[in-house]
């Protein structure tokens, strides 16, 4: 497995299991074969509701032998309604009892929302909490405690545009290390891959084949016309271009 290299020579694995959307009783299942068959990085969040079970696969996995803990990555993120420097770190212990782990290598804010608490989704504009009351910068000192505290090892962003990420960095003693965000070939997020690559910060892509977003067959990548068209060759190139894409020249 192709890894990347962070700061200070931590690797991550390139390739990523994906939980979202992994159905309750199927997760378990989906974690343990995938790292029966190689993988390495498990990619949660606590807004899935499943990281009880993805706990209970990875903690089956090491007691089978099949890895330690130092053999895995494993990512999740802080949800909307644990925005705030006082709220993140009993955000992220949750999250570790129920992953069943002392620390993740990467935690990240999965959106720059703020959520009233107890809030899964919102369903009305009375569910949200203005930025101005409960600004990103505050919510970004949340997450320097936590890599401070060792409860992460990294810590970066998640949906994040250009101007968030300058608004974090503006004040931020520990910068993002990481922004994960859908991209793929309809999406190609070029402007942002150029201020991350300029500014030290890593990219995730997400959906890397493509958004399902409906029906429509020209939004999926690999029945799109022009796709279609390309070699093989050049498919699978696309294919490990995008999928949870590093972009080693952050680093360089």
């Amino acid at each position: 497995m192709t890894t990347l290299k962070f700061r200070n020579n931590d690797e991550m694995p390139i390739l990523g299991l994906g939980t979202f959307r992994s159905e309750p009783n199927e997760v378990y299942n989906a974690v343990l074969s995938a790292i029966k068959i190689g993988y390495r990085h498990i990619d949660c969040a606590a807004a899935y509701g499943n990281e009880k079970e993805v706990g209970n696969a990875i903690a089956e996995a090491i007691k089978q032998g099949l890895v330690t803990r130092e053999d895995l990555w494993v990512t999740s993120k802080l949800w909307n309604a644990s925005h705030g420097e006082e709220n993140v770190i009993p955000a992220l212990n949750q999250t570790l009892e129920d992953l069943q782990l002392d620390y993740l290598d990467l935690y990240l804010i999965h959106w720059p929302v703020v959520l009233k608490k107890g809030t899964e989704m919102p369903e009305k504009a009375s569910d949200f909490i203005p930025l101005s009351e409960v600004p990103l910068t505050n919510t970004w000192k949340g997450m320097e405690a936590a890599l401070e505290q060792g409860l992460a090892k990294h810590i970066g962003v998640s949906n994040f545009n250009e101007n968030q990420l300058k608004e974090i960095l503006a004040t931020a003693v520990l910068q993002p290390e990481m922004n994960q965000v859908e991209m793929h070939p309809f999406l190609q997020q070029e402007a942002l891959q150029s201020f991350c690559v300029k500014n030290n910060i890593l990219l995730t892509a997400y959906a890397p084949l493509g958004s399902l977003v409906d029906d429509n067959s020209t939004l999926r990548l690999l029945e799109n016309d022009t796709i279609k068209t390309l070699p093989k060759q050049e498919i699978c190139r696309l294919h490990k271009s995008h999928w949870r894409i590093q972009y080693n020249e952050a680093m360089r």
